[in-house]
């Protein structure tokens, strides 16, 4: 049984930072390509970041890049989320995801994604 839990997520100030953690089981991890996705009340699912499963790939959305970092550690069956300069609008739930590694990780559907965490909320207040 596969199983992605977050982490991580909380209430911060505008400015500031949080670090989100996935902790995947159930799966050869080193094998999947992981993704963050957010979504807020009212909204569809937004894609955050994607990581290849080597880590040697990323890849962001412009709302993210530069404030947000993906990484992984194979050995830990684990992938963060740094998200640095938060603003409200990043406030959603957020979710990690996995996916084979078929296709580029630049390919960010949601549909792509084959197995999802239950989510971990953020909350950036003004």
């Amino acid at each position: 049984q596969v199983q992605l839990v977050e982490s991580g997520g909380g209430l911060v100030q505008a400015g500031g930072s949080l670090r989100l953690s996935c902790a995947a089981s159930g799966l050869t991890f080193r094998t999947y390509h992981m993704g963050w996705f957010r979504q807020a009340p009212g909204k569809e699912r937004e894609f955050v970041a994607a990581i290849s499963w080597t880590g040697s790939s990323t890849y962001y959305p412009d709302s993210v890049k530069g404030r947000f970092t993906i990484s992984r550690d194979n050995t830990k069956n684990t992938v963060y989320l740094q998200m640095n300069s938060l603003k409200p609008e990043d406030t959603a739930v957020y979710y990690c995801a996995a996916r084979a590694n078929w296709s580029p990780v630049t390919v960010s559907g949601a549909r792509e994604y084959r197995y999802w965490g239950q989510g971990t909320q953020v909350t950036v207040s003004s």
